[in-house]
């Protein structure tokens, strides 16, 4: 493989987490008075922290997005998740190949916290694999889209960032992949990929079977 390590995101690449945590967020807004439904819920929140669209919820709902009613969010979507999340189809094979062939220099760099971050890879039998390795964009000066959570990864791991694959599926995620100078590829099971290209992934795969395979084949973007 021409890449000294693979960084993945977590949320709708290892885990399918994202209607979940956006069905439990969608009902506390409706209680606040800001109805959505799920879809629009993911189409405004997916990739990005709940708190960095605070402007956005207190001028939908009228009311201050508080510390409390944050801690209320994260309970409640941790008990979702950790009564329905999955992996997703093919990520457990897709992680251990990847692992075998980097000599286990993979990492998870995540926006999001690490409680939940953990929780997750535990649920889906990923842990294994990232223990020690978990990176979170709440634990960084600056979360996703900036670089801050995957360069912290590629130097825990020893890797100059260059000579590092990056796995995402959003247009926030792929634009830290891109500013830490990684090769980003894009997992786009709902076929997105044209969005996912123009924010500077290298290639767009619709099934984690075909990841390894492409990152076997695949040139970095400092050798392209």
């Amino acid at each position: 493989m021409k890449f000294d390590a693979v960084l993945f995101d977590c949320d709708g690449v290892l885990v399918d987490s994202e209607p979940i945590t956006n069905g439990v967020l969608r009902d506390m807004l409706a209680e606040q008075g800001w109805r959505l439904s799920v879809q629009e819920c993911m189409d405004i929140f997916v990739g990005k922290a709940v708190i960095d669209e605070r402007a956005r919820i207190e001028a939908e709902t009228g009311k201050p997005l508080t510390p409390e009613w944050m801690a209320e969010f994260r309970v409640r979507r941790n008990v979702a998740l950790d009564a329905q999340v999955a992996a997703i189809d093919g990520a457990v094979a897709a992680v251990a190949a990847v692992h075998a062939s980097v000599q286990g220099r993979i990492a998870c760099a995540s926006g999001a916290d690490r409680a939940k971050v953990e929780m997750q890879l535990q649920k889906v039998g990923l842990w294994t694999f990232f223990d020690g390795r978990v990176f979170s964009g709440h634990e960084m000066p600056r979360s996703k889209p900036h670089p801050d959570v995957y360069l912290a990864a590629a130097a825990a791991l020893g890797a100059d960032p260059k000579r590092c694959a990056v796995v995402e599926d959003t247009v926030t995620g792929i634009a830290a992949g891109v500013a830490a100078g990684a090769t980003v590829f894009a997992y786009a099971p709902a076929g997105q990929g044209d969005a996912l290209i123009q924010a500077g992934a290298h290639q767009v795969f619709t099934h984690m079977d075909a990841l390894h395979a492409r990152l076997l084949g695949a040139d970095r973007r400092d050798a392209s």
